[in-house]
């Protein structure tokens, strides 16, 4: 089959692997139909995330439909339309019966002694094409991609909605919603959100629709801005002006009830303390930049709630733990527990409630992968989401 294969930094290729096959009675595999490259993707792309392999296949969101099942799987059968977590979980284990999928102890195949045991102080759950610190499975930028444990993660999705309108049920969108959920939002909150890209944007989108009065999106790129915008968020251009100003002035001095990191590792800015990251990160005396998690906590009120959906992947210096203490404020952060979210999610598609396909910016056939990486990573004003099609021949968006 074909597939999109990392080599090292900014070298994705499309290559011909082996086709996956059932290994495990509770396996399925999936012929995908819609992949799409995430911006945590982004991370692998720019070399940021350890223990990658040259050969592994990248995607973890994507669907399909079932065209081969394990005996162990009572679940689905072949011809089911599917959309596929991007965490894998076992379901019977502590954290599964507790639905913290991401948290999964069974999952993640690598040994017990790995490194997200030693960085993290215990191992992390395993997810698709995303290193070998989460199993070194195979991803979904693929013809076809074998999902384990098959009978706990897919949901079957109506024939009546496009593949479109579905396909972010695999990450983005409950990673959006749960970030606005761990926010804890009440009546009249006003809702800061740093990052205008997928996650930030649905994160914006689930804000409002929980009862945020106002939200408040932060990027520099005019056409993410105008996407929040629409959204009925207020929008500041942090080149344009002081962010933490610009907040106060918008909520009376007091800040924002809740913030939202939806920027992660690799965050951009220019005040001082981001070209200290910079350097320490250059140096590779720091593995994270955290500009944007430290100008969200000292934002956010005095007693508010602080959600880090942008994903971080090692150590950081000048954590501003005195203003976090002090300030009393709420951290709630973590991997999406996405099968919890998909049936409730889904039903608000089928009701028109959430809109999933204004951020498409690019659909692209499977072997123009490669072309969109580029775009993503290099032209984020004009490229908010690229969805690739196996099969197609040319592009049609």
């Amino acid at each position: 089959m074909r597939a999109l294969v990392w080599h090292g930094k900014h070298d994705v290729r499309v290559d011909t692997v082996d086709d996956p096959e059932i290994v495990n009675p509770r396996d399925a595999i999936i012929k995908i139909t819609s992949t799409a490259i995430c911006g945590s993707d982004l991370h692998l792309y720019d070399g940021v995330i350890p223990t990658m392999r040259p050969g592994d296949i990248l995607g973890h969101e994507f669907m399909g439909e079932v065209v081969e099942v394990g005996k162990g799987n009572t679940r689905l059968k072949k011809g089911d339309r599917v959309v596929v977590p991007f965490v894998i979980a076992c379901g019977k284990c502590f954290f599964c019966e507790k639905q913290q999928y991401s948290a999964c102890d069974n999952s993640n195949p690598a040994d017990k002694a790995d490194m997200s045991q030693m960085l993290y102080g215990h191992q992390m759950a395993g997810l698709f094409g995303y290193s070998h610190l989460t199993g070194g499975y195979a991803g979904g930028q693929a013809e076809y991609v074998r999902v384990p444990y098959s009978d706990i993660g897919p949901i079957v999705v109506p024939d009546d909605l496009e593949d479109d309108e579905v396909l972010f049920l695999s990450d983005i969108l409950p990673t959006g919603w749960m970030a606005a959920e761990n926010c804890e939002i009440e009546e009249g909150d006003t809702v800061a959100v740093w990052g205008c890209g997928p996650v930030g944007l649905f994160a914006i989108q689930s804000a409002l629709i929980m009862g945020a009065e106002q939200v408040i999106a932060i990027d520099h790129y005019p056409h993410r801005l105008e996407l929040a915008r629409k959204l009925g968020a207020k929008v500041i251009n942090y080149k344009n002006a002081r962010v933490y100003e610009a907040l106060m002035e918008m909520t009376g001095g007091i800040g924002p009830d809740a913030v939202i990191d939806a920027v992660g590792l690799e965050s951009h800015g220019f005040a001082p303390d981001n070209l200290y990251d910079y350097a320490k990160q250059t140096l590779k005396l720091e593995t994270d930049r955290p500009h944007v998690l430290r100008q969200a906590i000292y934002a956010c009120r005095k007693g508010g709630r602080v959600s880090v959906p942008g994903v971080y992947g090692g150590f950081v210096d000048k954590f501003p733990v005195g203003a976090f203490m002090q300030k009393g404020l709420t951290l709630r952060t973590g991997q999406t527990h996405v099968q919890k979210y998909l049936a409730p999610l889904l039903e608000m598609i089928r009701e028109r409630k959430i809109d999933t396909t204004f951020l498409i910016s690019h659909r692209l056939p499977l072997e123009q992968g490669p072309d969109g990486y580029r775009k993503f990573a290099f032209e984020q004003n004009d490229t908010t989401k690229v969805v690739l099609k196996p099969g197609w021949e040319k592009s049609n968006g």
